[in-house]
C-alpha cells in the first residue's frame, strides 16, 4: 500500500505536468489520385473576356504586363467590414493581409486592440493560390485586379461578392472570388481558371494557410496544422513535419490552430486530396490544400469551390457551420469526457449563472457527486489501514532485518483484518482520466478566455496573481505576483495529506509530505480556472474523507 501510494502521487505530479497524451501513429502516404474536373467550354463572350477582361471597374492599364504593373503603382488593398470581423485583402496575390475579430481583444488591458488573426510575422498574407507543378510560373508573383473601385465594402444585411482577376501573358485568366456574409465567420471562395492559351494546363491547384511561430506554452495543448482525413482527425506536431509532411485521403478540411482560434480551408464537398506541410527558416508554417490533378484544355475553364473559416475555436460557432468542423476541437485522449464537461459548464453559464467561475464550482460538485462511491471506497480503505498501522509498525520493527518475513507477516496481517492494501489507491487512479479531461477542457475552452471570476481573478484562462511585483520570481511565469488561489490549493492538499494514514517507511512519508509543495509549484502557472477546480475538489474530498471516517468510527 505504501509503495502504491507513493507511485500514485508521483505519477499524478508528473502526469499533471507532462499530460502524457501525445501519441502518433504513422500512416501510409497515399498518392493523390488524378481527377479530371468537369470543365466548361468557354463561349465567345468568355473569349472576349479573357482577351480584354471588359469590366467597367477594372483598371485596364494595369493588365498590360506583369513587369509593367509592378512599376505603375503599389498593390491596392480592399477592406471588408462585417459585424463579426474586418478583413483586408491585397491585390498582390489576392491574399488576406489582415483579419480582425470584432468580438475578441488581444489582452485584458482596457486599451487593448481587437484580436488580429494574421500577425505581422505573416507579412505575405494567407489564403494564397499556386500550382503544384508551377505550370503558370508568373502566378507566384501575380498582381490581381479587384473588380470594384471602392476601397471599402460594408457587409451588413446581405452577402457581398468581391473578385480579383489576373491575366498571364499567354491568355490564362485566374479569378479569385470571395463571398462575405454578415452573420458568420465563413467566407465563400471560388478559384476560376480560364485557359485562353493554346496549351493544356495539367496541374494541381493549391490553396495555402499560414501560421506564425507558436509562442511558449503551447506544450499544454495542441497548436499547429490539422486536417479531417477519412473522417479521422489528424493533428501534426510541428516537430514531426520534417519526418512526414504529406497526408492524403478524403479531405473535409485543413486547418492551422492556436489555443483559442483557428483558420480553415473547407472544400465544398469532401475530395480525395492531400495536406502538405512546410516550415520556412523563420518557423512560419504553411499548410497546403492540394487539389487532385486537373486538366484544363485550351478554350475551357474549371471552377474550384471552397469555404474559409477564420475565427474562434468555439463548439457553438463551429457546429452551426457544419462540415464536421467541430471535430477540430479535440481535448486529447479523454475528449469523450471533456466534451460533456464543456457542454455542462456552458449550459450552467448560459441558463443559470453568468459567471464561469461559479459554473466551474458547480461542475466540480457535480463530478464529485458522480465519483462519490469511488471516493467513499477509497477513504474507507484508508481508514481501515490507519487502524492497523500500529500493528504494521510493530512488524516492521520485529522483522527489520528480514524483508521477506516482514512482507509475509504484513500480508498475513492484511488478510486477518480483511484490509486491501491497494483499496485506497485504485479509486484514486480511476479518477485520473477525469482530471486530464477537465485540465484540457479548462485550458483550451475559449469561453474562459478573459472571463472574470471575482476580485483579482479577472481572467480564468490565466494564472491568478494578486499584485504585480515587477520583478521575476523563480518557477513563475509573468506577471509576477502572489498566486493566492494556488497557495490555498496547496494548503488544502497539505491538510488532506495530514488526514491520510501515516506512511510506515519514514523516507516514503517524507516524500508524501513534499507532494503538496510539488503540486503547488506545478500549478503556479496553470490557469486559475483549473486551480479553482482542483481547490474545490480538494475541499470536497476533505469533507468526504472526514464524513466517511466519522461514520466508520
Amino acid at each position: 500500500m505504501d509503495q502504491a501510494r507513493v507511485f500514485v502521487a508521483i505519477a499524478l505530479s508528473f502526469a499533471v505536468f507532462l499530460l502524457w497524451e501525445i501519441f502518433f501513429v504513422d500512416k501510409q502516404v497515399v498518392e493523390t489520385p488524378k481527377q479530371d474536373l468537369q470543365t466548361e467550354t468557354i463561349s465567345k463572350e468568355e473569349e472576349v473576356y479573357i482577351k480584354e477582361i471588359n469590366t467597367e471597374s477594372v483598371d485596364h492599364t494595369a493588365l498590360i504586363k506583369e513587369d509593367a504593373l509592378k512599376t505603375i503603382k503599389p498593390a491596392r488593398v480592399v477592406r471588408v467590414n462585417t459585424p463579426l470581423y474586418s478583413a483586408i485583402i491585397s491585390e498582390k496575390g489576392a491574399v488576406f493581409k489582415s483579419f480582425i475579430l470584432n468580438k475578441y481583444k488581444e489582452s485584458m488591458e482596457p486599451d487593448s486592440p481587437l484580436l488580429e488573426m494574421i500577425p505581422p510575422e505573416l507579412h505575405k498574407g494567407t489564403i494564397k493560390i499556386s500550382l503544384a507543378e508551377n505550370s503558370v510560373p508568373a502566378l507566384n508573383d501575380a498582381f490581381f485586379i479587384a473588380d470594384i473601385k471602392d476601397d471599402v465594402i460594408e457587409v451588413n444585411d446581405n452577402s457581398r461578392e468581391l473578385s480579383f482577376f489576373w491575366k498571364s501573358s499567354n491568355g490564362i485568366v485566374i479569378e479569385k472570388k470571395f463571398i462575405f456574409y454578415p452573420e458568420t465567420y465563413m467566407v465563400g471562395c471560388k478559384v476560376i481558371i480560364k485557359n485562353g492559351s493554346n496549351q493544356t494546363i495539367q496541374d494541381n491547384l493549391i490553396l495555402s494557410l499560414f501560421k506564425a511561430p507558436a509562442e511558449d506554452g503551447s506544450m499544454y495543448g495542441f497548436e499547429g496544422p490539422s486536417a479531417l482525413i477519412n473522417n479521422a482527425l489528424e493533428q501534426v506536431d510541428i516537430d514531426d513535419i520534417e519526418d512526414k509532411n504529406i497526408y492524403s485521403g478524403e479531405l473535409k478540411w485543413i486547418a492551422v490552430q492556436d489555443r483559442y482560434f483557428m483558420s480553415c480551408i473547407i472544400p465544398e464537398s469532401a475530395v480525395a486530396a492531400s495536406m502538405r506541410l512546410f516550415l520556412d527558416e523563420d518557423k512560419v508554417l504553411e499548410n497546403q490544400f492540394v487539389q487532385p490533378e486537373s486538366i484544363i484544355n485550351p478554350g475551357t475553364q474549371s471552377t474550384f469551390g471552397f469555404y474559409l473559416f477564420m475565427g474562434p475555436r468555439s463548439t457553438k460557432v463551429v457546429k452551426e457551420i457544419g462540415y464536421d468542423l467541430d471535430k477540430a476541437i479535440n481535448f486529447g485522449m479523454f475528449d469523450f469526457l471533456a466534451k460533456p464537461c464543456l457542454w455542462l459548464m456552458n449550459f450552467l453559464h448560459d441558463h443559470f449563472i453568468s459567471n464561469y467561475g461559479i459554473a466551474i464550482i458547480i461542475l466540480t460538485i457535480f463530478t464529485k457527486v458522480l465519483l462519490w462511491p469511488l471516493g467513499a471506497k477509497s477513504y474507507k480503505s484508508m481508514n481501515e489501514m490507519k487502524k492497523i498501522q500500529p500493528l504494521v509498525m510493530e512488524l516492521r520493527e520485529k522483522y527489520k532485518g528480514d524483508k521477506k518475513k516482514m512482507n509475509e507477516a504484513t500480508m498475513a496481517l492484511y488478510k486477518t483484518y480483511k484490509v486491501n492494501p491497494v483499496g485506497g489507491c485504485l479509486p484514486m487512479i480511476l479518477q485520473i482520466p477525469v482530471f486530464f479531461a477537465l485540465y484540457r477542457m479548462l485550458y483550451e475552452a475559449i469561453e474562459l478566455r478573459h472571463a472574470p471570476f471575482f476580485g483579482w481573478i479577472t481572467d480564468l484562462s490565466a494564472p491568478d496573481r494578486l499584485f504585480d511585483f515587477g520583478f521575476s520570481i523563480p518557477f513563475m511565469q509573468p506577471p509576477y505576483g502572489i498566486p493566492v488561489l494556488t497557495i490555498i490549493m496547496g494548503a488544502t492538499m497539505f491538510l488532506q495529506q495530514k488526514l491520510s494514514p501515516a506512511m510506515g517507511d519514514p523516507s516514503q512519508a517524507k516524500i508524501m509530505m513534499l507532494m503538496p509543495i510539488v503540486f503547488t509549484v506545478i500549478f503556479i502557472n496553470f490557469s486559475s480556472g483549473l486551480v479553482l477546480y482542483w481547490l474545490v475538489n480538494n475541499v470536497l474530498s476533505i469533507s468526504q474523507q472526514y464524513y466517511t471516517t466519522k461514520k466508520a468510527a
